[in-house]
């Protein structure tokens, strides 16, 4: 990585936020793939030590969480005693403010109590102010919520109700359907107007769309954990302070008045921390 010049390395990491794979920058850069690699978790480090640093004290109205499926090394399926919690299945916790449009706060890890009580610990820090936090219908949250904001917070979930008809399993990917929303407030007085979780779901579209690793339906996937960590940390970094929001016209950061102008991929990585 020492010899790359750093216009191939921003051209790289372009291509890594934009959804291309390594293999795939591999063939387009002539640079090897373990090159890349080491690229992306140099990347990753600087990325969030930046988001750590950078988004804090947020003002927001309207939070959303939810977390995404993606596996690493092999599926569950085939799994052996032998392999650690870092092989398998693994769920990318996010909270995003609907308004901005902000990723306020990230985690990796097993869809358990231990890291959602994590998780919600992490954003509550974040925040400056008291929000509204709509989830999803994943249990752990209830005790989640509360042990990190306490009473502070509006809090709702979203549960939904997915249609079976237990007829013959079809052949492809085929999402189940969702046949009704039963909306639940736990803490405080959300407004039900406000109870959604519709903009963090399009935000994983977009992770599933701009991080090759994360498309389904294809063989690319994680091979080592801390490459998808150093992965999410490069996407969300670029998404909140490098990529303009087509309908803000602003970054989600100059949104959120964390900053005044539009980042380049130059400045993300090159940056000096304090």
């Amino acid at each position: 990585m020492n010899v790359l010049h750093d216009t191939r390395k921003i051209q790289i990491l372009q291509g890594l936020v934009e959804g291309n794979s390594i293999r795939s920058l591999e063939r387009m850069t002539g640079t090897h793939r373990d090159t890349i690699c080491r690229l992306l978790r140099s990347a990753g480090e600087r990325c969030e030590a930046l988001l750590d640093e950078k988004v804090r004290n947020v003002r927001a109205h309207d939070v959303e969480c939810d977390e995404v499926w993606c596996y690493v090394c092999k599926k569950d399926r085939r799994l052996t005693p032998e392999d650690g919690p870092e092989v398998g299945s693994q769920y990318i916790f996010v909270g995003m403010e609907s308004h901005s449009k902000l990723v306020i706060s990230h985690m990796v890890g097993k869809r358990d109590s231990e890291t959602a009580h994590q998780f919600m610990e992490d954003l509550a820090s974040r925040l400056r102010n008291k929000v509204q936090l709509t989830t999803d219908g994943f249990r752990a949250y209830e005790d989640a919520v509360e042990a990190a904001f306490g009473l502070d917070v509006h809090y709702a979930m979203l549960d939904k109700i997915y249609h079976s008809n237990g007829g013959p399993k079809r052949e492809g990917y085929i999402p189940s359907e969702i046949v009704d929303l039963r909306p639940i407030s736990l803490i405080g007085d959300p407004d039900p107007t406000r109870i959604s979780t519709s903009y963090i779901e399009r935000q994983n579209l977009t992770m599933r769309m701009q991080m090759r690793r994360l498309t389904r339906l294809t063989n690319a996937f994680s091979k080592k954990l801390e490459n998808l960590k150093a992965a999410l940390a490069l996407h969300f970094a670029w998404y909140n302070f490098g990529r303009v929001h087509r309908t803000l016209r602003v970054t989600p950061g100059m949104e959120a008045g964390l900053t005044d102008r539009v980042w380049g991929m130059e400045e993300i990585f090159f940056m000096e921390r304090k």
